[in-house]
């Protein structure tokens, strides 16, 4: 498999591993594309899993809307349950780094019946988040959103700036060059940006908020089986934020510890690129412990 579509988009993914066998779906985060993975992925493979990595909206070039109203979390989680449907699988384990990260935890909410395990790098969960931003700790870390969410500005800086800037905040040189080099093809910056616009959309947040009003849906009683791993140099969350995710996990885990898997790494943002063998040994223990696919 080398592309799926939904909805007149079309994604690029990266397929590796033998068909039937469990899935692993692997999101990407900001700036990067679905080969941040490939020192994690073959680490994956070896043990007989099947591992998808997407380039995700906005950064696959067929998957490019130009409104930033389309890059709704919803959207995007749609995108994912729509590679599921295309492969025939049922459920997948989930991994997602950054945005991906973000987008993990969305689809674990939103369609948590699709979902294996979650294994989510560096982002804390949404509710970690928002006590971070209530405590004004983690608005010290975030406050780059709000310049990434301008229009315009942003995309014309990264296509000068962008691998002096990544380097400066820990990515590794050759990655750094690497996104660099994509930022400055048509249309690939203003993808990347476009997710910050959207977070921070006064309509998407006032529609949001509306939908909170309405018909609930049930709630799904499944206690996902979840691991968090963090870097303590990680210059985009604040501590109380990571600290109340693992405080979550462990809450919601209960009497069943195995259900909640934390790792706390002595490093910065970039995970895959610096520990993919860390990252890979997290997401087996995630997949492979025995409780895990307990409901």
């Amino acid at each position: 498999m080398r592309y799926y579509s939904r909805d007149g988009l079309t994604f690029d993914v990266d397929d590796s591993g033998p068909e039937g066998a469990d899935l692993v779906v692997l999101l990407h985060g900001w700036p990067q594309d679905r080969t941040a993975w490939d020192k994690v992925t073959p680490l994956l493979t070896t043990t007989g899993v099947r591992v998808i990595a997407p380039d995700l909206r906005g950064y696959s070039p067929g998957a490019r809307p130009g409104n930033h109203l389309d890059y709704e979390i919803t959207e995007m989680v749609a995108d994912v349950v729509a590679l599921l449907d295309e492969v025939g699988a049922e459920q997948a384990h989930i991994v997602g780094h950054d945005w991906g990260g973000a987008l993990a935890w969305a689809i674990a909410a939103r369609a948590p019946e699709r979902v294996a395990t979650l294994t989510v790098l560096s982002t804390p969960s949404p509710s970690a988040m928002a006590k971070g931003v209530r405590s004004g700790d983690q608005l010290k870390h975030s406050w780059y959103m709000a310049l990434f969410a301008l229009p315009v500005l942003p995309v014309l800086f990264f296509r000068l700036f962008a691998q002096q800037i990544l380097e400066k905040i820990g990515m590794p040189r050759e990655r750094a060059a690497h996104d660099a080099r994509r930022l400055k093809s048509p249309g690939a910056a203003e993808g990347t940006f476009a997710w910050y616009r959207a977070a921070l959309s006064p309509t998407l947040i006032w529609r949001k908020r509306r939908a909170k009003g309405g018909p609930r849906r049930s709630v799904h009683r499944r206690v996902i089986p979840t691991a968090f791993v963090w870097g303590s140099k990680d210059p985009a969350f604040a501590k109380v934020s990571t600290d109340h995710t693992v405080e979550q996990l462990r809450r919601r885990a209960g009497d069943r510890p195995e259900l909640a898997i934390t790792r706390e790494l002595h490093t910065g943002h970039w995970l895959m690129e610096t520990h993919p063998e860390v990252i890979a040994e997290v997401v087996l223990e995630r997949i492979n412990t025995p409780t895990a696919l307990a409901g």
